[in-house]
């Protein structure tokens, strides 16, 4: 069976607490019962805000959908005032966590050595970092391809090898965050398949694409991505369900 498609969303700073509560029960109830999540063909991922991730976690609690969080500490466990560390969020029974998205880059400076030491220390942690790669300005494939393979090297500097915890790549070009249309298929497509080509001859790892993401891209992205790291669509919970309704029609497609 083909391992399923990884379908995720981070919730941003968008939702108050309760709003936050109240979207994650119902894409749990559609994840109960859809078919796509109940026969293994998609696997889903949440990130919500640092103080619903308890609540969050005991929702979910009877399904497989992974909790994330949308950050963490570059440090171990110690005297670092307002910072959470990978050691806590895996305690809580967080399963992936975050790193390097284009707005932590950009807003809060964030460079690549930080990056790599937020990667340690959630894969040191058992935590699978969604780690967000992407070129500034829109250009030629190839030359995004080359970028986002440099991005994910210097991720992984300061990793062991081989590496125990399962890597996540959202390709995300820092261009269309944010931007009424994603990038273009033909685009997107070039620049997945060289890096889920790079990383499986590197460890390994799972290419999902995000930045403006809604229905229908995945369908014009078969086979060149892993799966879709969600944005303001799924903010109407029932969107999801658009999503998974995708999935399934891809499974049926390809039997």
């Amino acid at each position: 069976m083909a391992a399923p498609l990884l379908i995720g969303t981070s919730l941003k700073m968008y939702f108050g607490y309760q709003k936050t509560l109240d979207w994650c029960r119902q894409v749990t109830d559609i994840a109960r019962q859809h078919p796509a999540v109940t026969q293994g063909h998609a696997a889903l991922f949440i990130m919500p805000s640092f103080p619903t991730l308890s609540p969050v976690l005991e929702i979910v609690r009877d399904t497989d959908i992974r909790i994330g969080a949308q950050n963490l500490s570059d440090q171990p466990p110690g005297a670092w005032t307002g910072e959470v560390s990978a050691a806590m969020l895996a305690e809580m029974g967080c399963r992936c966590v975050e790193v390097g998205h284009a707005e932590r880059r950009r807003h809060f400076h964030e460079d690549e050595t930080l990056i790599a030491a937020k990667t340690a220390q959630a894969m040191a942690n058992g935590l699978s970092p969604v780690l967000c790669v992407g070129e500034i300005e829109q250009g030629d494939p190839d030359v995004a391809a080359s970028e986002c393979i440099r991005q994910v090297e210097s991720a992984l500097t300061d990793v062991p090898q081989p590496r125990e915890t399962d890597l996540i790549v959202a390709y995300e070009p820092h261009w269309a965050i944010g931007a009424p249309q994603p990038a273009s298929k033909e685009h997107i497509s070039a620049v997945c398949i060289k890096l889920q080509a790079w990383l499986d001859g590197h460890g390994g790892g799972r290419v999902i694409y995000g930045g403006s993401a809604g229905p229908g891209l995945l369908s014009r992205l078969e086979g060149s991505v892993q799966g879709m790291f969600l944005g303001r669509f799924v903010h109407d919970a029932s969107a999801f369900e658009q999503i998974l309704d995708e999935v399934m029609t891809l499974h049926d497609a390809s039997r």
